[in-house]
């Protein structure tokens, strides 16, 4: 048997090629490999990065489309004439189209922002090197890569987050926009949707905001401020700080001419510190009624993102004389605020404090100070409701009531007067003596049926205004009273209209209602009319009826002046925001003056109105007592115990007659069991005061001199 070979033959993959140097074959292998798998990654990546920019190319809006996409919504706010009061949010003025916007500010904004704009296709490779290099050289990211157009993509359809994913979708977007609009249409969106600081979105909006004309007519100077405000439009803002806006646009002209777009010769010619800038409009009063009005908008239009116009009830010339008379008037480092009113609650004018720029703090519509004599209102319209008229006798002397001892003002007491007289002067001792009779409970409900929304606090001290107001709530009482005794809600928006004039939201009147019989709000009338006519009021006074009534808390500390005339309801206050006293301050002084200021001017135009001072009693009124209690129900208004109107023919049956153990007289029944007791006579107020048994001392005779309060 043959002997089989058994020798191996060499493996061939063994022996190295002969076109490679021995000891390279496998290294050069893997190289290769590695080259062949990176380009196929790239090719990839390359194909899929195309199919997603035409994919994107193809979904991305027109340019029409795109011209009129804003980001965030503006609010015009105009005066009851149409003139425009301010405006909010983001204003992006003219659009100008890329023919007219002036050569300077084109090449300003592409020397600064993007020199190669002309020769990428939305990203830079270059730019992004340099931006990596040097990051590496300094140690953190001193420039951008990002182009105008990825700024444009960033703008319009992204947020400003870094996050690696948004970058991605940046670069996409913007080889897509590369690849649907030409370069001078990128240019023309960019220019007319940047964002240069102050809300100014667009070289338009920035070029009125800053310089007072249109973005068709830049100098190279101001071309070369606005450019250079992209950076850090807060931080460059002329507005905010005139020197770093010219020393930012300085650089700006330097990059013009290190890119090519200014010759040397023309660079040093600029005169940065020549460009006039608009003078910048001041925060007036006028904000204070817009910090008000502006949040109903959420309850208004609650679901409404799109531009739109307020169209407001402020009265331009009612706003200026106000603003005129608490400046006027109001006291040395003291505050003041007012808010006047036409006769269906339209606010005609609105000041919350001396000066909006130095404190915007709304005291019209958020402070809570104590009125003073002015809440002797309700007290009154209590009175009046349970059956007391103008012309019934009273007693002005010294009161105590569960431990508390009112004083007047000045300390002296006119004896036996009338309703009327007390109100005129202010009589704190008369005031406590009907908030005891009627209740104080009944007070604070009348208050609170009034529209006082604030907490009311029921001791007997309440009667001269103890608990906190705020001057709003105030106006809209003594509104009611002018509106005879129906309510009156205050509101400062007549409609709201979109860009197009399609109204979104129009006011509809409140339904009517009656919080005290019309009779009732006209004997106020006639107390309060006479206040300013020979009471505490005086100054008030503007050649034509008026009806109002003073309030001076303790120490000076405010001062009130609340009234009405020709259908206008007014009402001012003044004082510390610290509460500290103010010297001399008296609700008959610097308030009832600037009031009359105020009035005189805005009623000028409206024709004299008399007052309605004598409509026909109820016939429980103008019948003996024991014949009134027999009278129909029908024919007058009465309350329940919390002191609301109950409907005629609504109320529960008489309760049996009581009599005093003490003096036999008759018990009235509570007011929701009967129309109101008669006026106070000498036994109440006896009782009152606790001198039952004793002599009546000595008081003043009547028209005796009075100090107000």
């Amino acid at each position: 048997m043959a002997r089989r070979d058994t020798s191996r033959r060499p493996d061939r993959r063994d022996e190295p090629r002969r076109d490679e140097p021995k000891g390279q074959s496998f290294l050069g292998r893997w190289l290769r490999r590695i080259a062949v798998w990176s380009g196929a990654v790239v090719l990839l990546a390359a194909l899929g990065v195309g199919a997603a920019v035409l994919v994107t190319a193809r979904s991305l809006p027109g340019f029409e489309r795109l011209k009129s996409t804003q980001t965030g919504q503006t609010i015009v706010v105009r005066a009851a004439d149409g003139s425009e009061i301010v405006t909010l949010g983001p204003s992006y003025g003219k659009w100008i189209p890329i023919e007219r916007i002036p050569r300077a500010m084109q090449d300003a904004m592409i020397s600064v922002e993007d020199r190669r704009f002309r020769d990428h296709w939305g990203v830079d490779p270059i730019g992004i090197a340099r931006s990596v290099m040097v990051r590496f050289e300094r140690g953190h990211w001193r420039q951008g890569g990002s182009t105008i157009t990825q700024q444009l993509a960033r703008n319009i359809f992204l947020n400003n987050s870094r996050t690696f994913d948004r970058k991605i979708r940046e670069a996409v977007l913007a080889l897509a926009l590369e690849t649907r609009f030409s370069k001078g249409q990128i240019l023309e969106l960019y220019l007319n949707k940047v964002y240069f600081g102050g809300g100014a979105y667009g070289v338009d909006s920035a070029a009125r905001k800053f310089f007072g004309h249109s973005g068709e007519h830049l100098s190279l100077g101001e071309a070369a401020i606005i450019a250079g405000l992209v950076k850090a439009p807060s931080h460059y803002s002329p507005t905010a700080d005139a020197q770093a806006a010219v020393d930012r646009a300085a650089v700006v002209v330097q990059t013009m001419q290190d890119a090519g777009a200014l010759t040397p010769a023309e660079a040093a010619a600029v005169d940065l510190k020549g460009v006039k800038l608009a003078k910048e409009q001041g925060q007036n009063s006028a904000r204070y009624f817009t910090d008000w009005v502006l949040p109903q908008l959420d309850l208004l239009l609650p679901d409404n993102d799109q531009p739109i116009e307020v169209w407001t009830t402020l009265d331009p010339a009612a706003q200026h004389a106000a603003t005129d008379a608490i400046q006027t008037h109001v006291p040395k480092d003291a505050q003041g605020a007012l808010v006047s009113v036409d006769r269906d609650g339209a606010v005609l004018a609105m000041i919350g404090g001396t000066d909006y720029v130095t404190s915007n703090y709304n005291r019209a519509t958020n402070a809570v100070r104590q009125p003073g004599s002015a809440w002797k209102l309700f007290v009154y319209l209590a009175a009046l409701e349970r059956g007391y008229k103008p012309e019934d006798k009273v007693r002005d002397e010294p009161v105590t009531i569960q431990g508390w001892s009112p004083r007047n003002s000045g300390g002296t007491y006119a004896g036996e007067i009338d309703v009327r007289t007390a109100f005129a002067y202010s009589k704190n001792t008369v005031a406590a003596q009907l908030g005891s009779e009627v209740g104080f409970p009944a007070v604070a409900s009348m208050a609170r049926r009034f529209g006082i929304t604030t907490p009311i606090n029921t001791l007997p001290s309440m009667v001269l205004g103890s608990s906190d107001v705020r001057v709003i709530d105030m106006v809209r009482a003594f509104a009611e009273v002018q509106a005879k005794g129906r309510v009156v809600m205050p509101y400062g928006i007549r409609k709201i209209t979109n860009n197009d004039g399609e109204v979104l939201y129009s006011h509809k009147p409140d339904p009517a209602q009656q919080l005290v019989p019309e009779y009732v709000a006209a004997q106020m009338t006639d107390l309060m009319q006479t206040a300013v006519n020979i009471g505490t009021g005086r100054a008030a006074q503007i050649g034509r009826p008026v009806a109002g009534k003073t309030g001076t808390t303790s120490s000076n500390k405010d001062g009130w002046f609340l009234g009405f005339s020709s259908g206008i309801t007014t009402g001012v206050w003044m004082g510390r925001d610290d509460a500290h006293a103010v010297p001399g301050l008296q609700g008959g002084t610097a308030p009832a003056r600037a009031f009359a200021t105020y009035m005189k001017a805005v009623t000028a135009k409206r024709p004299v109105e008399q007052f309605d001072t004598q409509l026909q009693l109820p016939q429980w009124q103008l019948e003996p007592d024991d014949e009134a209690r027999q009278a129909n129900p029908n024919d007058y208004f009465f309350v329940d115990p919390n002191g609301d109107i109950v409907q005629p023919g609504a109320r529960s049956q008489p309760q049996a007659e009581q009599r005093d153990p003490v003096t036999g007289e008759v018990i009235v029944p509570d007011a929701g069991n009967a129309p109101g007791p008669a006026a106070a006579n000498d036994d109440f107020l006896d009782r009152a005061t606790g001198r039952q048994g004793q002599p009546a001392p000595r008081t003043r005779p009547q028209g005796a001199t009075q100090h107000p309060n």
